[in-house]
């Protein structure tokens, strides 16, 4: 009976821990935002991709690269030696702090200030228009249009990968990720595939009922075939798509679309996980949700989705009912978001329309937003 009773007390302690553990892994409220531009030192208005790197914040636009820090915009293009203007992926070594550049025209790497450029007609590189770039270990790897790449630094050399040797319905691949030992990639109509590094073993998800048009079984598999990006943290792979988006935790799968969750549109562009939660990148604007309890926060414009110009609103959904709305003083330059990176509690965002910082705002805001 004692065995019993502390039992109880045991448990009944470590659910108000736990719940509370939840809730604070849990995306926040932003309601401070602030965004740069031309005028401010950004190249381009138009930002494909942001990576964030200590104080540091790179930013890929169509006429050129951008680098944040100390308050100042570095901005570095192809007569600097950068492969193309157009940057499409940036990935940082979290090692070396080399910092990994794919643009339309070949892969750059940045290194203590130098840039070296790869393209596929002086290097193993796939092809050179580089949609998406990651570090695995000592290795890096690209989705280009004609396949998969994998750049061996210390070697000096390349591994491809195409419908010949992977199970690759489609070579065009959009994105890329590694963690935990895995290397995943999105691909143009050919699903997510999953690498084992340390297996050298391809693994191939698709959408299970083949259905271009719609998803007619929900939950059965990956949403659907035309994968955008992919991001694995934690246990869980979440995967974009034009359709939708899909997660996985090695058992079961999730479907999530915009009717009847929080997500802002289906038409996905981008995703990337923070803990057990998702951050994406919607043509509508951005959306965050996480894994165990499906409370959602979108950053939208009030009235016409499209009406980047505001005014603009966070939405509080929780297992697809929406809860409050909550008014912003400023919003997100634009509601085509396109990527999304994060610098402590800070969050940063690209879009067709500027770069854009979001910051928490005041708890009391946070709890009213909330319902507590």
């Amino acid at each position: 009976m004692r065995y019993l009773a502390a039992l109880a007390t045991a448990l009944a302690l470590c659910a108000p821990l736990n719940a509370q553990s939840t809730a604070a892994a849990e995306p926040a409220l932003y309601s401070e935002w602030e965004s740069f531009h031309v005028e401010d030192g950004l190249p381009s208005d138009k930002v494909f991709c942001v990576a964030v790197d200590g104080e540091r914040v790179w930013a890929g636009t169509d006429r050129g690269l951008a680098r944040y820090e100390g308050g100042e915009w570095t901005v570095y293009t192809k007569e600097d030696g950068l492969a193309y203007d157009a940057v499409l992926s940036i990935a940082v070594d979290p090692s070396s702090r080399d910092v990994w550049v794919g643009t339309m025209g070949g892969l750059t790497q940045i290194s203590a200030g130098r840039l070296r450029t790869f393209t596929q007609f002086d290097s193993g590189l796939p092809n050179d228009v580089v949609f998406g770039v990651a570090v695995e270990n000592q290795n890096v790897w690209v989705a280009t249009t004609t396949g998969e790449g994998r750049y061996r630094i210390r070697e000096d050399r390349w591994d491809v990968y195409t419908p010949e040797n992977a199970p690759q319905h489609e070579p065009w691949g959009y994105s890329v990720d590694y963690a935990d030992g895995k290397v995943w990639a999105a691909l143009w109509g050919g699903g997510v595939l999953e690498f084992d590094v340390q297996k050298e073993k391809w693994q191939a998800y698709r959408d299970p009922d083949g259905e271009m048009e719609i998803d007619l079984f929900r939950d059965d598999g990956l949403i659907h075939s035309i994968t955008t990006a992919v991001s694995y943290r934690e246990g869980l792979l979440w995967a974009s798509t034009y359709f939708g988006l899909s997660s996985f935790d090695g058992r079961r799968w999730r479907g999530y679309m915009d009717h009847d969750s929080g997500l802002a549109s289906n038409f996905i562009n981008f995703v990337k996980a923070s803990g057990r939660s998702a951050w994406v990148c919607t043509d509508k604007g951005l959306s965050a949700v996480h894994y165990d309890s499906n409370r959602w926060v979108t950053y939208a414009p009030t009235n016409d989705p499209t009406d980047y110009k505001g005014p603009w609103e966070a939405r509080i959904y929780r297992d697809g009912e929406l809860l409050k709305r909550v008014p912003l003083a400023s919003g997100l330059a634009n509601n085509f978001v396109q990527g999304v990176d994060f610098q402590g509690r800070d969050v940063w965002v690209a879009t067709a329309g500027g770069l854009s910082r979001g910051r928490p705002g005041p708890a009391l805001a946070e709890r009213k937003a909330n319902g507590d």
